[in-house]
This record gives C-alpha cells, sequence and structure tokens, in this order.
C-alpha cells in the first residue's frame, strides 16, 4: 500500500506540475498594452471589457489623467517610452506628438469606413479619431433661481457683470476640454475678439479647475451657477437628476475629438496594431455612439438625453492643426491673462 501510495503521489505531482507549467506558459503568452488615456473614468471599464473579450490575448492596463497631464508625460518619455499606445486623447494632443515624432503610422483594418475629418489625411495615418465631444454651457437653474441670473444663449452673454463670480471653467494647460473652448473662441471670433471675449468673461469666473469634468460637477451641485462642461458630462449629470439645463450656445459650437495612435518605441507592435483595429472596428464605434453625440463611423452615435439629436451638424468647422500648432503660444498667452485664478495643482 505505501508503494501504492508513492506511485500515486508522484503522479499528481507530475500532473500538478504540468498544470502549473501550462498556467505559467498562458501567462507569459498572455501581452500587456500600457495604454495612456484621458477618457473619462466611467468609459474606461467598458472600453476595456470589450476590446479584451475580443482579443483574448491582450490586455489594457490604463494611465489615465487630464489631457494635458498625458500630453506632457509623453512628450518627457520620448526617449524612454513607457506607453504603447494612446487611446483617448484630444486630437490636438495627437498633433501635437506628432510633431515630436512619437507616432508610428498604421492604417487600421476598416479604416475607409471613418469619416475624412476623424483621420490623419495620410494615406497611412498617424492617428485616428474615435468620437468627439461638444463645448456647452452646464446652467443650474436652481441657482440662477436663488440669485436672479438671466439663462444665456450665446458665449458672449457670459460676459453679463450678472455671472460675476458664478462661472468655473477649465484650466486649457491642463484639460483638453478647457483648451477646446479657448481654440473654439479664438477661432469662432478670430484671435483679436476672441482674446477680447475672454478678458470679459475672466472677470466673471470664480475659478479655473485642472479637471474637464470637474466645471460641471460643481455647477451641477449648486456650487456656482455655471460651468463650462462638454455635452456628455451634462448629459449624465441631468440623467442623475442634476437641476441643470444644458445649454448649446447658438452663436458656434466648439469640439474636440477623442482619438489614438501607436507610441514609437513600443515593443509590442503586433498587439497595439490589434487595439487599433479594434478602436477603429464597427463595434468600437458602436460603443462610442452610446455615450457619444458624434462618433467617428458616421450614423452609429444615439442622440443622448437631453441633448438636441444633431449635434454633428451644429458643430463648427475648426482648424486642429492650426490649433496643434499655436498651442504653447495660445497657452502661454493665456496663462499670462488669466493664470492668477487658477487652482492649485496637486503636488
Amino acid at each position: 500500500m505505501k508503494a501504492q501510495s508513492t506511485h500515486w503521489t508522484r503522479h499528481l505531482c507530475a500532473a500538478l506540475s504540468c498544470f502549473a507549467a501550462f498556467g505559467l506558459a498562458t501567462a507569459r503568452a498572455q501581452t500587456e498594452l500600457t495604454v495612456y488615456t484621458a477618457y473619462e473614468n466611467d468609459d474606461l471599464k467598458a472600453y476595456k471589457a470589450a476590446f479584451e473579450k475580443e482579443n483574448p490575448g491582450v490586455t489594457i492596463n490604463w494611465v489615465r489623467d487630464s489631457t494635458g497631464v498625458v500630453t506632457a508625460k509623453l512628450i518627457a518619455e520620448k526617449e524612454n517610452p513607457r506607453a504603447d499606445a494612446v487611446w483617448g486623447l484630444a486630437v490636438t494632443s495627437l498633433l501635437v506628438l506628432d510633431e515630436h515624432g512619437l507616432l508610428v503610422p498604421y492604417a487600421p483594418k476598416g479604416l475607409e469606413k471613418i469619416s475624412p475629418k476623424f483621420r490623419d489625411p495620410a494615406a497611412v495615418p498617424e492617428w485616428v479619431g474615435n468620437s468627439g465631444w461638444i463645448c456647452a454651457i452646464i446652467f443650474n437653474e436652481t441657482e440662477a433661481k436663488k440669485k436672479n441670473l438671466p439663462k444665456p444663449a450665446t458665449w458672449k452673454d457670459l460676459a453679463n457683470p450678472a455671472y460675476k463670480g458664478q462661472i468655473v471653467m477649465s484650466h486649457p494647460a491642463s484639460s483638453g476640454t478647457g483648451f477646446m473652448y479657448v481654440s473654439a473662441w479664438l477661432q469662432l471670433y478670430g484671435e483679436e475678439e476672441g482674446w477680447k471675449f475672454m478678458d470679459a468673461l475672466h472677470q466673471n469666473v470664480a475659478r479655473y479647475m485642472h479637471s474637464g469634468s470637474a466645471p460641471a460637477a460643481v455647477a451641477a451641485k449648486g456650487e456656482y451657477a455655471i460651468g463650462m462642461g462638454f455635452d456628455v458630462r451634462g448629459s449624465r449629470l441631468k440623467e442623475e437628476g442634476a437641476p441643470i439645463d444644458i445649454i448649446m450656445p447658438k452663436d458656434g459650437l466648439g469640439w474636440d475629438m477623442n482619438a489614438m495612435g501607436i507610441i514609437k518605441g513600443t515593443k509590442k507592435l503586433d498587439a497595439v496594431k490589434k487595439l487599433m483595429d479594434w478602436g477603429t472596428s464597427e463595434t468600437a464605434n458602436r460603443l462610442y455612439g452610446s455615450t457619444r453625440a458624434v462618433a467617428a463611423i458616421p450614423g452609429y452615435a444615439k442622440p443622448l438625453q437631453h441633448l438636441p439629436g444633431d449635434m454633428e451638424s451644429r458643430i463648427m468647422k475648426q482648424d486642429f492643426a492650426w490649433a496643434a500648432k499655436n498651442r504653447a503660444r495660445i497657452l502661454a498667452e493665456w496663462e499670462r491673462r488669466y493664470g492668477s485664478k487658477s487652482d492649485p495643482k496637486k503636488s
């Protein structure tokens, strides 16, 4: 019996060793991608799950921060890149990364279905867009009624002295949302008039926050009457019961797009190409379109709650290349004029 027991023990150990070796091989076969992003936290889980379900050998490790922070981080890491890809960063930032030679050209599968304005025009693009987000005014109707504040209909209405201390906005150097507003105003009105408008707006701004979604959130809570917030965040806050109106100013709707690209220096190029293929696929665009007013493949976006159904036709024509080329100059001038009201940066 003792000999038989020893025999079975040896077989069991051998079997366990095989299982352990199999598990180790499986773990080694799994490719982990480090993906830098500025997508909203409530989007990341769904995108990761959907991609990994269709690509079982690849997992995503997100590194998330505001657009300006992610952009600066990628540039700082140029000589020793830590990211494999960027997915969900403002296209104006992708263009800046392109200027620094940080992107690998790649034409993902299904590229022909992507709207021309949602991709690098080169035959083999450096970046491909995913979805758009749009400038809006988040107006707290309860607070406005308490303070007897009028409802704005245009951007220039926000220069009304009645709003003094009642407006919050994102810092354009930290936040892609903040830069989206500044770039849109400069293109909508021209630089001279655009800066004049922002001078007047600044008199009414209480603070500039280092987050794209924070101004909408604090306005929804009633801490301020008005937050400069993008359309998607406003829709979600109103759906949650916030007493807000999402105003789409009639003088022009600025916008920006989330985009993706491959970071030069990645050692996982085959896996990153799978990410690019999936990120521009019909499946991904349906997912984008479930939470965005504009998706890269036309017709894939569903109308968001509490927003007009024709958002794509309302957005203004913008020169993203101009915005990227002039980004440093614009931010320096903005900081010189308005930086005194910026929130302290978190260490």
